[in-house]
């Protein structure tokens, strides 16, 4: 069954503008949407749906980036008829606006090393409330390949690297990391790096090194140690759409 889900992650990579339903990708695979939906979220971690949504967020992130188009004409590009619905969806999964988005990693283009000196959240950190018992992830971190930035790792409520972590941390490899403060609860340990110089704007994915543990339950006072080797994302991997200094920036079209 697997190949009819690579199938499916090709016509949503593919076609991602147009209004691709459950039903339709469930009938090019030649089964019931509900086994379709079982195997689909099997094999990427995330329902079809979810899935659509980051390859879409992904082409508006390389599309501000790599054009001048304004925000609405982005929001059409990738398949959104209301450009609102396109922003508020964006800001959550990014942590910025599209034009925040586009004006700090252009304004960070102009400095490589920014970032990486000052040691900027990929987005900012949701802080755990005050009365909520936390633990703390963590562990050694390995590449499959040489990174060329730093090891951004975080704790995310989401199989999808996007929105604010609410603890994360940066570092090299090999070496270790430590996520402090990580409240009670289920998280998914995302880390990415970039990895092979520097990707194009045709494929935002080329060249990153990722890997991700969890779900994984958190308790109180409770300490998880993983041993995490990033490497390069395949077929299965959704998009990464949380904004990460040093790894988002390309060069605006003229």
């Amino acid at each position: 069954m697997e190949h009819l889900v690579q199938h499916a992650v090709t016509t949503i990579r593919e076609r991602y503008w147009e209004p691709l339903s459950l039903d339709e990708l469930a009938r090019s695979a030649m089964v019931s949407k509900f086994h379709f939906l079982r195997v689909f979220s099997r094999v990427t971690g995330v329902t079809p749906g979810r899935f659509l949504t980051a390859v879409r967020l992904q082409e508006a992130k390389r599309l501000l980036l790599s054009t001048s188009l304004n925000v609405a004409d982005v929001s059409t590009q990738v398949g959104y008829s209301s450009a609102g619905s396109f922003t508020r969806r964006f800001t959550e999964s990014v942590g910025l606006s599209p034009t925040q988005y586009r004006k700090l990693s252009l304004a960070a283009g102009d400095d490589p090393g920014e970032s990486a000196a000052t040691g900027a959240a990929p987005a900012a950190s949701v802080p755990a409330p005050a009365d909520r018992c936390t633990g703390s992830v963590t562990g050694a971190l390995r590449n499959a390949e040489a990174a060329l930035s730093p090891i951004y790792v975080g704790a995310f409520d989401s199989p999808i690297l996007q929105g604010a972590p609410v603890s994360w941390s940066n570092a090299s490899a090999p070496g270790r990391f430590t996520l402090a403060h990580v409240p009670e609860g289920i998280w998914y340990i995302h880390a990415v790096a970039q990895g092979s110089p520097p990707h194009s704007a045709a494929d935002p994915e080329l060249g990153l090194l990722m890997a991700t543990v969890g779900p994984m339950q958190v308790g109180v006072d409770t300490a998880h140690r993983l041993d995490i080797t990033l490497s390069p994302p395949d077929w299965t991997c959704p998009p990464v759409l949380s904004a990460l200094p040093g790894i988002d920036r390309q060069p605006l079209a003229a």
